[in-house]
């Protein structure tokens, strides 16, 4: 790319990653890591990705192609109970018991139509959203859950820390409250030099912290932004420092 020098390594890869990629590409210590954890449009935009309840389009939701679960497998094969388990808890839908019914009781689903639908005949109309299409939570939630997306950015935010160095900072936008509440439960564990249970008397922990929270609370952006940029409305900025 013109501008840097070195030219950077682009990667194709998981957050999870982020420790064995460094260290293979002969980065040693690192100044900076920033997350952008949010969907790339490009990929909301493309019907055949099956992100969208927009377009009728395969039941897929697979950032990378090449994993083996799509969203249509996890629909279809799911039981009814670990399924409503998945949108009450990625999804933060109450509706999930109701949801997860409906879906089991109308499979096979094939497509993101049949899936919005049985979210919509699962949802009483009066008790639709006003702001968003009554689908929304549930497709993040099977969406989350097929791409281990929580699981993937623990496992990163971990890696980013071991290759930082002594004053480099980490940087996580997010987009929704559970990956806000990862970030920050992250950064305040390992901002303590000490995690063992409060009412435990002596520590057998050995932890020690390895970082200081530069931001107290999340970076918004400002009105100007959201209304050049709808989409970055959510968006949450935590900033940690290594120490």
């Amino acid at each position: 790319m013109a501008g840097f020098a070195p030219p950077p390594i682009l990667v194709q890869a998981n957050f999870a990653e982020i420790e064995g990629l460094a260290r293979r590409a002969g980065f040693g210590e690192v100044d900076g890591v920033l997350f952008d954890l949010g969907l790339s449009s490009y990929q909301l935009d493309e019907p055949e990705r099956g992100f969208s309840f927009r377009a009728e389009a395969p039941l897929d939701m697979r950032m990378d192609p090449g994993q083996p679960v799509s969203a249509a497998e996890l629909v279809n094969r799911m039981d009814q109970g670990d399924l409503a388990r998945v949108i009450a808890d990625f999804g933060e839908e109450r509706w999930a018991k109701r949801i997860a019914e409906f879906i089991v009781r109308r499979r096979p689903l094939v497509t993101t139509s049949d899936l919005a639908r049985a979210v919509e005949a699962a949802i009483p109309r009066g008790a639709w959203p006003k702001d968003i299409h009554p689908a929304t939570r549930t497709f993040q939630a099977i969406r989350m859950e097929v791409n281990d997306e929580l699981g993937s950015l623990e496992q990163g935010l971990k890696g980013a820390i071991q290759i930082l160095k002594p004053g480099g900072r980490m940087a996580a936008i997010s987009f929704h409250s559970l990956e806000d509440r990862l970030v920050k439960a992250t950064i305040a564990a390992e901002s303590k030099d000490c995690t063992c249970p409060p009412q435990q008397p002596v520590c057998t922990c050995a932890h020690r912290a390895l970082l200081r929270a530069v931001t107290r609370k999340p970076v918004r952006p400002a009105a100007e932004e959201v209304a050049a940029n709808p989409r970055s409305r959510s968006a949450r900025l935590r900033v940690a420092e290594r120490i």
